[in-house]
């Protein structure tokens, strides 16, 4: 089986559109717009093959259209959430087999940011390692803001994303990392690999290189949102927001309403 290329190409800001290929055909996740993808696959010489979506954020469907321009491409997405052009309306539990490039996917029903989010998991590639494509819930050092769910549905997915295999490579939209890590920081000043990582992405940022993917175990270590129960965060938020922190639902709930108003 041929080797899988995994590229995340920048559109608008800040996101990432998640290109996989075999070398010939290629599979689009949360293509926001379509002329930065197009523009790659044009460059690279791959044919698009299907289209993956997490959520129904413009930023992350709206190229969808464009992409397809009259062609039979299939369109993956949440069965929860209207969206435009879907083929296949998926949710927890669900398969997803696509033949070029050959790619197995499990969907994980992962809502909080949207009410019908989903992410899609490989348990591997053909070198071996597993892959996640996570949308908005998950990010590196962060998780995404609570627009249509609950705090408790949002530690319910990040639960079910942690609990992913350690090597889980992790594909998430936004290049938000090092503003994350800064809320991270504040949050657990004392965390000796979330310093080591500040200094590492810090790196990456300035030679223009993205710090993702990451991997789910490198998150358990670093992202506070990952690490309610940690009595060292439990501690600050004490400290800092004078609420008392009875559970680690509390501790989320005031963690992602610091990091709401955190500047």
């Amino acid at each position: 089986m041929n080797a899988l290329e995994y590229v995340p190409v920048p559109a608008f800001e800040d996101n990432y559109i998640w290109l996989v290929s075999d070398g010939h055909h290629a599979v689009v996740v949360d293509p926001g717009e379509a002329a930065p993808v197009r523009a790659y696959l044009a460059k690279r010489g791959w044919r698009l093959s299907a289209i993956l979506l997490t959520h129904h954020h413009q930023d992350h469907v709206g190229g969808v259209a464009d992409l397809l321009n009259g062609q039979a491409v299939p369109v993956y997405g949440p069965a929860g959430e209207s969206i435009e052009h879907l083929t296949y309306r998926l949710k927890s539990g669900d398969h997803v087999s696509i033949a070029e490039p050959a790619l197995e996917l499990s969907v994980l029903d992962v809502p909080g940011h949207t009410s019908g989010h989903i992410a899609y998991f490989q348990a591997a590639d053909p070198g071996g390692t597993p892959h996640v494509f996570c949308g908005d819930t998950l990010f590196a050092c962060g998780c995404g803001r609570l627009f249509e769910g609950t705090p408790a549905q949002m530690l319910k997915s990040l639960d079910e994303l942690a609990a992913l295999p350690g090597p889980t490579q992790v594909h998430c939209a936004h290049e938000y990392t090092l503003s994350n890590i800064r809320f991270a920081l504040a949050a657990e000043p004392g965390n000796v690999e979330l310093q080591a990582w500040r200094d590492k992405a810090t790196a990456l940022r300035e030679r223009g290189v993205p710090t993702l993917p990451t991997t789910i175990e490198h998150e358990r270590a670093v992202n506070p949102f990952l690490r309610a129960d940690s009595p060292a965060i439990q501690t600050t938020l004490t400290e800092q927001l004078h609420e008392t922190v009875p559970d680690r639902l509390t501790a989320f709930t005031l963690l992602r309403e610091w990091k709401n108003r955190f500047r």
